[in-house]
C-alpha cells in the first residue's frame, strides 16, 4: 500500500503544528511533508533547491500569506503549470474575505477553507480534509492503486 504524500506550505509554527498533530493518527498512511515559505514551496514541487528528491504531493495544503512567495503566486504558478496543474490545492487560511476566497478559486484552487480557532476545531478540520481529499477522491494517477 503506497502513502499519500501530503505537502503542508505554512509560515505559523502554531498552525504548523496543529495541521501536523490532526496528521498524528494517519502517519502509517500519509507521509506530510512540511515546508515554511511559498519559494520553498515551488521548490519542493519543481524538485529543486533542497528537494531534487521530494515526491510529488498527492494533495497540497497552502497558507495565502507566506514569505518570499506570496501563496495566491504559488498557487497560480502550480496551476498554470502543466506538469503540476493536476495536484489538488486545498487553500488554509486565516481569512474569509470573499475577495480572497473568489481571486483563490479564479486561480484554480480546488478548496478553500477557512481555519478555525482552536486545538479541536483545527483538528476537526484537518481530519474532514485528510478524509475527504486522500479517502474519498480519486486522485490523478490513483487508478488501481491502494492506500
Amino acid at each position: 500500500m503506497r502513502k499519500a504524500q501530503v505537502l503542508l506550505v505554512e509560515d505559523n509554527e502554531a498552525d504548523c503544528d496543529l495541521v501536523v498533530e490532526s496528521f498524528q493518527g494517519v502517519r502509517d498512511m500519509v507521509d506530510l511533508h512540511v515546508v515554511r515559505d511559498g519559494l520553498e514551496s515551488l521548490e519542493f514541487l519543481r524538485r529543486d533547491g533542497a528537494h531534487p528528491g521530494a515526491p510529488r504531493p498527492d494533495l497540497v495544503l497552502l497558507d495565502l500569506n507566506l514569505p518570499k512567495v506570496d501563496g495566491r503566486d504559488v498557487l497560480a504558478t502550480v496551476k498554470g503549470d502543466d506538469a503540476l496543474r493536476s495536484i489538488p490545492v486545498v487553500v488554509l487560511s486565516g481569512s474569509d474575505a470573499e475577495s480572497d476566497v473568489d481571486s483563490c478559486y479564479d486561480l484554480g484552487a480546488n478548496c478553500y477553507v477557512t481555519k478555525p480557532v482552536g486545538f479541536t476545531s483545527h483538528r476537526d478540520l484537518v481530519q474532514a480534509i485528510e478524509r475527504f481529499w486522500l479517502g474519498v477522491v480519486q486522485l490523478p494517477g490513483d487508478a488501481g492503486a491502494e492506500r
